[in-house]
């Protein structure tokens, strides 16, 4: 049985992501059968799949059960504290699921109502529900007040969903809303950078391995090659006016080679005075890095693709250039010397590549009809994407692990990150900075 999953990212007040609501697509009438043991034990073996992995971040889950997926006990799959089970209108018509639902309420799991509304036939059930699932996508709608009224009096949770749009942002935080979730992160971020920040943690990373007596060239444009700004940073620097190259560099070690170690320490030594704590979303790097991975495994499966493999990735990462730099995608393009395809296929969504993006971007909505079309289209079977985006997920959450780890000094003995980091380093590089 093909099945196939996505996440998106749920943030909290905070702007935190808290949590990922998992989208998956199966044949609906197998899912609504009781009978089908079947597909109940295939989706069972596919849930714990994810479970089992690091898929979630030992985030919690938000996941809509059908009413024979209650009945089947897939939730026992999840930890109580970690699942919130999410319901609908075909789980309160059916007369055995709501008895259900009360049961998983007293075993511990939280369950979220989806589209709540002013109406009768929730009331009987309100008092098992934890959090209320309230659409923003038409933020002028009269509802909206009405259900988060309702929600407030009844000491309820809530979670604005579809929030697509800075008005309906901005509605559902006047509104005190507690959970926020829409189609891209880069629309849940209040505060955007309005400078090229550096995720720091990557960066001192960086800043420790220019330093090192034997510099590896490879390990340093891996790490570069991590963060959507600094190779926006390095590819847009070397090919300024002041290196006059006749031909445009359009890759990292390319971009290295010209650069060199001893010009490379003092963009770096420059970069940690303008690296500030806060300001970039970890969450939109992450998006950047997913997208680049994915887009450079699915192109691989495409017939005469027209872009390289560095440059799919490319098109991956700098998808996000947009929220980055607070400009249009045209804009922040224009700036680099990226062949003509891979700006068609950002900015137009054109040919093979526009193509190949609009399919990364379905998947990541959950819009599988229309990334069914695509994919059939571009000749790449639905499970074999559905492979690359979980082989894609785990490898980036390993990386960020990595990245996300203290830093220890010469001795192994755990060091203090930050600023602390910064100046040392930065004091190293600085009396070597003339060294070629």
């Amino acid at each position: 049985m093909d099945a196939y999953m996505a996440r998106q990212p749920i943030m909290n007040k905070d702007e935190k992501v808290v949590a990922y609501e998992i989208l998956y697509h199966q044949d609906s009438s197998t899912l609504y059968n009781q009978r089908d043991y079947r597909v109940a034990n295939a989706v069972a073996q596919f849930f714990t799949q994810i479970d089992n992995s690091n898929f979630l971040e030992g985030k919690d889950a938000f996941l809509t059960f059908t009413p024979n997926l209650l009945m089947q006990n897939i939730p026992r799959i999840f930890v109580e504290n970690k699942l919130v089970i999410q319901i609908e209108d075909n789980v309160l018509v059916h007369p055995v699921a709501q008895m259900i639902i009360q049961r998983y309420k007293k075993q511990g799991y939280r369950l979220a109502l989806v589209d709540f509304e002013f109406n009768n036939r929730y009331f009987n059930i309100l008092s098992s529900i934890d959090i209320l699932k309230v659409d923003f996508s038409d933020p002028e709608s009269d509802n909206i007040n009405t259900s988060i009224s309702i929600a407030k009096r009844f000491n309820k949770m809530v979670a604005a969903y579809n929030v697509n749009s800075p008005e309906a942002k901005k509605k559902a935080v006047e509104l005190g809303c507690d959970y926020f979730q829409g189609e891209s992160i880069a629309n849940m971020i209040a505060s955007k950078v309005k400078h090229v920040d550096h995720l720091e943690s990557n960066f001192f990373r960086l800043m420790v391995a220019i330093t090192k007596d034997e510099a590896d060239m490879d390990d340093i444009a891996g790490i570069i090659e991590l963060d959507v700004t600094l190779t926006y940073s390095l590819l847009k620097m070397v090919n300024s006016a002041y290196f006059a190259l006749a031909n445009k560099v359009r890759d990292v070690k390319q971009a290295l080679t010209i650069l060199g170690l001893g010009q490379l320490k003092q963009w770096v030594y420059l970069l940690s005075f303008n690296s500030e704590s806060g300001g970039m979303s970890d969450e939109l790097i992450k998006v950047s890095f997913q997208r680049a991975n994915f887009c450079q495994e699915l192109g691989s499966l495409i017939k005469n693709f027209p872009l390289s493999r560095s440059e799919t990735y490319l098109m991956g990462m700098f998808s996000t250039l947009d929220a980055l730099l607070e400009v249009s995608l045209e804009d922040a393009l224009n700036q680099l010397p990226i062949s003509d395809e891979l700006k068609t296929g950002l900015i137009s969504r054109e040919g093979l590549p526009g193509d190949l993006y609009n399919l990364v971007i379905h998947y990541e909505k959950g819009e599988w009809s229309k990334m069914n079309r695509i994919a059939e289209r571009l000749e790449i079977p639905v499970g074999i994407i559905a492979q690359k985006y979980f082989e894609v997920i785990e490898y980036v959450n390993e990386m960020w692990t990595e990245l996300m780890k203290p830093f220890t000094n010469d001795g192994g003995e755990e060091s203090g990150s930050g600023r602390h980091i910064a100046k040392s380093v930065a004091s190293k590089m600085e009396n070597q900075a003339e060294t070629p």
